[in-house]
């Protein structure tokens, strides 16, 4: 988190350092979990694509300190996170620096949880943006899918799944391959995501994987390849040059978060007349992609 004029302006990137949130991207998952009660009776869950591990910081809250978790407890929670980057520790949470589309990653996690399944699984990631919608939306859908990949190897049936989502022209495709596998898709906009922002949260519920397949990750199997056996509904082309169209639907919409609660698209002044502190960052970056530009200027390398 920054600290341009227009984020401190921005309630929600305060509120998330005066509440010791590593990002605003907090009060997301929050105002999912307000909607569709998404923690109820976890106990397993996986955060993909975690840094800076603002949904981690949430899922640990809420599984261990509200949840009132004790050590005589039968079934503790498990909270695995994630991620290529590294992610400075959070209290009950186990970081994994590694590739989600990795079969190592999914046998480190499996060991993590006594090879038990997970009961929930999550992803905040997403690319970063060019500008050009179409490619922005093709690349994230390609890393929803492999966060898929992911998921239907460690959710246990009955299972959520949820992931940020690009809404576009094609998005209801995305609805119709998730529609196969899960028992109800839904597309969630939370009140702290920007309305200007095509960002959305598909909310996938009651994992429902096929008796006749079973997923098996392997790096050199294509995401199409992967899901073959899934009858997602792909297109085959026939003798005859001619093919049916994927079938595609349309997910119900949902605005998560009361009206009441702060709007992410407005700015709020700062009263002059008052003595405010500015906070610095709850998590300073770990590897920063500008990290040997500033050493380089430090020791002198780098000139104006």
């Amino acid at each position: 988190m920054g600290k341009s004029s227009k984020d401190k302006r921005d309630l929600y990137y305060r509120k998330a350092k005066e509440e010791g949130w590593r990002a605003r991207s907090a009060f997301k998952l929050l105002q999912l979990n307000d909607q569709f009660q998404l923690f109820k009776g976890v106990r397993r869950v996986v955060d993909l694509c975690a840094a800076p591990g603002s949904w981690s910081q949430v899922l640990s809250r809420e599984l261990f300190e509200k949840n009132q978790y004790t050590a005589n407890d039968e079934i503790p929670p498990k909270i695995v996170a994630v991620d290529l980057q590294p992610m400075a520790p959070i209290d009950g949470v186990t970081t994994l620096q590694a590739d989600i589309t990795h079969p190592k990653t999914l046998s480190k996690i499996l060991e993590i949880f006594g090879g038990e399944p997970a009961d929930f699984v999550c992803s905040d990631g997403a690319p970063d943006v060019t500008g050009l919608h179409d490619l922005d939306e093709y690349i994230q859908a390609q890393l929803i899918l492999a966060a898929l990949q992911l998921t239907t190897c460690l959710l246990r049936p009955g299972g959520t799944f949820v992931a940020k989502i690009f809404r576009g022209r094609d998005i209801d495709l995305m609805y119709s391959q998730l529609g196969y596998l899960f028992e109800k898709v839904i597309c969630a906009k939370p009140r702290s995501s920007r309305g200007t922002s095509l960002e959305a949260f598909i909310v996938c519920l009651g994992y429902k994987p096929s008796s006749h397949w079973k997923p098996t990750l392997d790096p050199n199997v294509s995401t199409e390849d992967f899901f073959k056996g899934a009858n997602i509904g792909r297109y085959e082309l026939k003798d005859d040059l001619t093919y049916e169209e994927e079938k595609r639907n349309v997910a119900p919409f949902i605005a998560c978060g009361d009206l009441s609660s702060y709007d992410s698209d407005a700015t709020y002044t700062i009263e002059s007349n008052v003595d405010r502190i500015s906070l610095d960052p709850v998590q300073s970056p770990t590897a920063p992609p500008y990290k040997k530009a500033i050493e380089k200027k430090r020791n002198g390398e780098i000139k104006r």
